[in-house]
C-alpha cells in the first residue's frame, strides 16, 4: 500500500510548507493547488470559482446536519458544492492510488481513511501566523494587524465549517489526527528532515 501523508493546516501555520518541504525530502509526489485545477478541468468551472467554494460551508446559515441528512427542497449552491466535493474525492482517491503522496487539506484524511494515512495537523499561535503572513506578502498586503487577524479567523472558520459538513467531524480534533506540529516560532525547513526519519524507518 502507497505512504500517504495528508496535511491539515490553519492558516498562517506553516502547513503548506512543511507539506510541500515533506514531499521532496521523501522524494514524493505533492498535491495542493493541482487538486484545484483538476477539479476545475474536469467540472468546467473556472479555478477561481471551486477555490472559493473548497474549504468552505456550501451554504452559509445551513446547519451542519444538512450535510448528512435528506434535504427535501434542492438548493443550487448545495448541488454545486456537493458536486464539486465529489469530484474532489474522487480526484483525491485516484492521486492517492497513484504513488506515495502528501496531501494538503481538502479534507483529504477523511475522504482516504480507508487507506491508513498518516495524518498531521499543522497549527501556531496568532502571533506566529501574523508573522508568517507578513512575510508571504500577498496575503497580508494592504491589511492592518487587526483586518489580519480577522481574516485568520475567517478563514479557519471556513475550514473547520467545509470540514464538519462533509466529515461530521471536529475538524481541531486531536483524534483525528496522528500527529499534531505546533510550530509558533519554529523554522519549517528545520524540522522537516526530523519528521522524514519517521517515514525511512
Amino acid at each position: 500500500m502507497n505512504t500517504i501523508i495528508t496535511i491539515g493546516r490553519e492558516f498562517g501555520s506553516g502547513g503548506r510548507e512543511l507539506g510541500r518541504r515533506l514531499a521532496e525530502e521523501l522524494k514524493i509526489a505533492y498535491y495542493d493547488s493541482e487538486i484545484v485545477s483538476e477539479i476545475s478541468k474536469r467540472t468546467q468551472l473556472s479555478e477561481n470559482y471551486v477555490k472559493q467554494i473548497l474549504e468552505k460551508q456550501p451554504v452559509p446559515l445551513m446547519p451542519i446536519t444538512i450535510g448528512h441528512s435528506f434535504y427535501h427542497v434542492p438548493h443550487p449552491l448545495l448541488e454545486s458544492n456537493r458536486a464539486i466535493y465529489n469530484e474532489q474525492t474522487k480526484l483525491i482517491n485516484e492521486l492517492s492510488e497513484k504513488s506515495d503522496c502528501v496531501l494538503v487539506g481538502r479534507c483529504a484524511d477523511y475522504i482516504v481513511r480507508d487507506k491508513h494515512p498518516f495524518r498531521i495537523f499543522v497549527y501556531a499561535d496568532m502571533e506566529s501566523k501574523l508573522r508568517r503572513c507578513r512575510e508571504k506578502g500577498d496575503e497580508a498586503e494592504g491589511l492592518s494587524d487587526k483586518e489580519l487577524i480577522r481574516k485568520i479567523k475567517n478563514i479557519d472558520k471556513d475550514r473547520a465549517q467545509y470540514y464538519e459538513f462533509f466529515t461530521g467531524r471536529d475538524w481541531h480534533d486531536k483524534l483525528n489526527y496522528d500527529l499534531c506540529i505546533n510550530t509558533t516560532n519554529t523554522v519549517i525547513k528545520d524540522i522537516v528532515p526530523i519528521l522524514a526519519r519517521m517515514f525511512r524507518a
